[in-house]
Formats: C-alpha cells, sequence, structure tokens
C-alpha cells in the first residue's frame, strides 16, 4: 500500500517512539525495576502500536480508477455530501454557482484530487479559526486553500477547509500547473471539509448524505 508523502513524518515518528518506549519499558520488566514493569510494557506497547496502525491508515494512498468522458467533474475529497446550494462567489470567481461541500471523517481517506482538467490559475492561503469543519461558516472562518482551475467548462474553485482536529491543509499546486482529472494535489491532516464551485448549469450527480470517493465519484457533468 501506497502513503502520502505528508505522512512519512507521522507514520515513522510513532513507529519509532513505539520501538525506544517499548525497549524501555522491556528491560525495565527483565530487570524487575518496577513491580508493574511487565503489565506497563504491554500496555504500552500496544498503545502506541495502535497510534501507528492508525497513522498509516490514515494516510494511506490507495489506487483510484479515473472515470473518462466529457464533461465530468469528479469528487475532490472523500467522506460525506453535507451541503448542496446555489451560491454567489464573491471572492474569486465573482459569479453564481453550484456548491458542494463534503465532510471527512478522521477513517476517511484525506487525499485531495483534482475535480477536471485544468489550469491552476489562483492558490490562496488564509488563515483563520479551528471550527467543526460540517458548520456552514467553517468554509469561509476557519484556516483554508483556495484553488482555482481554468478548465473547458469554465471556471472551477476548490477550497481545502481546516477542521477543529485537522489544523494543516497541504496544496502541492502551484499557479501555472495543469492538473488533469483526478491528479492529486493535496491533502489535509485529520478529519476537515472540501467545498467545491462548480459551474451554475452543471447538472449534479449526487445528493445530501452521499458517500464519496476521490477521483472516482462523479460529482457532476458539465455543459
Amino acid at each position: 500500500m501506497k502513503f502520502a508523502p505528508e505522512g512519512y513524518p507521522f507514520i515513522f515518528g510513532s513507529l519509532a517512539v513505539t520501538v525506544i518506549v517499548s525497549a524501555v519499558l522491556f528491560w525495565f520488566w527483565k530487570t524487575g525495576s518496577h513491580p508493574f514493569s511487565f503489565y506497563l510494557f504491554l500496555c504500552a506497547s500496544c498503545f502506541l502500536f495502535l497510534i501507528t496502525v492508525f497513522m498509516a491508515f490514515f494516510f494511506r494512498d490507495p489506487e483510484r480508477q479515473i472515470p473518462a468522458g466529457e464533461g465530468i467533474f469528479v469528487s475532490p475529497a472523500d467522506g460525506k455530501v453535507i451541503l448542496i446550494r446555489d451560491v454567489y462567489e464573491k471572492d474569486y470567481l465573482k459569479t453564481d454557482v453550484k456548491q458542494v461541500s463534503i465532510f471527512m471523517s478522521p477513517l476517511d481517506v484525506h487525499i485531495n484530487r483534482a475535480p477536471c482538467d485544468g489550469k491552476v490559475i489562483t492558490v490562496k492561503y488564509s488563515p483563520g479559526k479551528y471550527m467543526a469543519a460540517y458548520k456552514d461558516d467553517a468554509s469561509v472562518k476557519n484556516e483554508n486553500i483556495v484553488m482555482v482551475l481554468d478548465g473547458k467548462q469554465g471556471y472551477v474553485m476548490v477550497r481545502q477547509v481546516a477542521g477543529f482536529v485537522a489544523r494543516r491543509a497541504v496544496c502541492r499546486a502551484k499557479v501555472g500547473d495543469f492538473l488533469r482529472r483526478g491528479e492529486q494535489y493535496g491533502l489535509i491532516k485529520f478529519s476537515s471539509r472540501l467545498d467545491m464551485y462548480l459551474p451554475k448549469d452543471a447538472d449534479l450527480k449526487v445528493k445530501l448524505g452521499d458517500r464519496v470517493k476521490a477521483g472516482e465519484s462523479v460529482i457532476a457533468v458539465g455543459h
């Protein structure tokens, strides 16, 4: 299994702590330096090992089958669709669009993928709060990174939103890059949210409560 590059410090760091702490507690147990050393060794080792397993699970990078077809917009994130609405996007696109918001729990894959082919024309980091990501105003009040793509169906915007647990979003794309549909461009560490803003005339293929997968699930089809 592959892992996101940003996850290796967490995976190997937790593994190193597990080995070091387990070795120290094992020494205490073997020398009889503490009457409860065996239980400390067993409990601490198991707990730290589970943390290492969780880190590997969280930063997993599974293969995805990118759908083919003209005008398809795929999901930029794994998770649950929590918001669908028509809205005027005033900061970057300055036009009426369709917004689809996806909430990622700690159990979801957190790698983000481009919803369509397009040239990156904007990447903007905005500091902010760390409210629960499922709240409607978290998009603008929380720390976030906006990326705008110029594609065949028009401009498409995605916003990586940090949440109460997730306090670090990563966008690897730079202005001038050309991304392919389903191509990885970043991730958000731990539970978080991703908003996508599509052309107003896009035909949505999802509804509230749907579970989607980044790069695979079709969110909409443009005209």
